[in-house]
């Protein structure tokens, strides 16, 4: 190693000097310039740099798969809204009336674009949280052939994400329209590519399954147990026959409801388990846990088989603006009050979620305590409600 090349240099010329005074006939010297016991003290702090060195993240050491959506936001008339039979504060499926939409708000109105869906922003946000280095953070998912997935792929480079997606000609690349008109915003999400998504033609691949590899942190939102659960099956099982943590989100009652098989499929791999108060709710009657009470969900959710006993698991429920709990292990639970927030500097609730967890897992990375990861994923979530969309300032200020 280089730090000990100092040392060693040091050492040489010392006993240079102990053989010249020898022949000079002066033994008092000798003695005094014996300091072995200075060695090791030399030696000590350099051995220690390592260490504090080690919780750095590395490159793609967070990996996110899911589905990645290009945020289209303007600002609307409402004309616009009448035309496609929408309420000023709306979330909704596209349908066929509304596939024209897309492209109308781009050529009628000025548009801002930026790289979203529920597991890109989380990413996007835990590698605005780290700053340094760059693409610490990769993302999977599938997009389309043509300008909105180049786009995209520009947007996510902006970030600072390693993005590498899986490109088809058969879907156009998924998108969501946030139209806005004064306060309120409707957003109009097409998930088009984004469910195209394929193991055998890019997870698969040997390229790509080196820098899932490289991970040592995984998360996916559960928006994609609709897509492909072999996918997510593939990358939970690598991390915890690798003692690695793979992190999941409710994401949405109708997983927990619809997509039950699938989340149970997975789940004993889950060794962090992300939900709100109203996916938890759903999740325990969906699961029989016959209790409305969200700490006994956390308890019961915790108890549930794990296939990596190294690991405890753990849960995360949010609620809004009360108190964030999470379990500790056996009976134990932690309550984390949110930060305090004016009513009027909340501009869009919408990405609160999704950047509550990439403040978390910019933390988790870094092997900090999980006490941590919650007050960062506060953080975050509270810069991003101020903003328009899953956005934030060019840096974080948290300690």
């Amino acid at each position: 190693m280089a730090s000990g090349e100092p040392s060693a240099k040091k050492l040489r010329p010392s006993k240079e000097k102990k053989e010249n005074t020898t022949e000079k006939k002066t033994p008092e010297k000798a003695p005094k310039r014996k300091t072995p016991e200075k060695a090791p003290k030399r030696k000590t702090p350099k051995r220690k740099t390592p260490e504090k060195t080690s919780t750095k993240p590395r490159l793609n050491s967070v990996f996110g798969m899911g589905n990645p959506l290009l945020d289209i936001s303007a600002v609307v008339d409402k004309d616009f809204l009448e035309k496609y039979g929408l309420k000023p504060d709306d979330q909704i499926l596209a349908e066929d009336k509304h596939k024209a939409l897309f492209e109308e708000i781009v050529k009628k109105f000025k548009v801002e674009y930026h790289a979203g869906g529920s597991t890109q922003n989380s990413i996007k946000v835990a590698q605005w949280m780290i700053q340094e280095p760059h693409n610490v953070c990769t993302f999977f998912g599938c997009i389309g052939e043509d300008t909105f997935g180049e786009i995209l792929k520009q947007k996510a480079k902006e970030a600072h994400v390693d993005a590498h997606y899986y490109e088809q000609t058969e879907e156009p690349t998924g998108t969501c329209a946030a139209a806005i008109t004064g306060n309120n915003r409707s957003l109009v999400a097409n998930l088009a590519a984004a469910n195209c998504y394929k193991k055998d033609k890019h997870l698969d691949l040997e390229e790509n399954w080196k820098l899932v590899e490289k991970a040592k942190v995984y998360y996916i939102a559960g928006f994609f147990l609709t897509v492909s659960l072999e996918s997510i099956q593939k990358v939970a099982k690598h991390a915890s026959e690798n003692n690695k943590l793979f992190t999941l989100n409710l994401s949405a009652p109708f997983i927990s409801q619809f997509f039950k098989d699938a989340l149970m499929k997975v789940m004993p791999y889950v060794d962090v388990l992300f939900g709100n108060e109203t996916e938890a709710a759903m999740f325990s009657k969906e699961q029989g846990f016959e209790t409305e009470d969200i700490k006994e969900i956390a308890k019961k959710a915790q108890a549930l088989p794990k296939v990596n006993k190294k690991r405890a698991r753990i849960v995360v429920f949010t609620q809004g603006k009360d108190a964030t709990i999470m379990t500790k292990g056996g009976d134990k639970i932690e309550m984390f009050p949110v930060l305090k927030i004016d009513q009027k500097d909340i501009v869009d609730t919408n990405g609160a979620g999704d950047a509550f967890v990439g403040g978390f897992l910019s933390e988790l990375v870094q092997e900090k305590g999980f006490e941590q990861c919650v007050k960062a994923g506060h953080y975050a979530a509270n810069v991003v409600i101020r903003q328009a969309g899953c956005t934030f300032p060019d840096k974080p200020d948290f300690n």
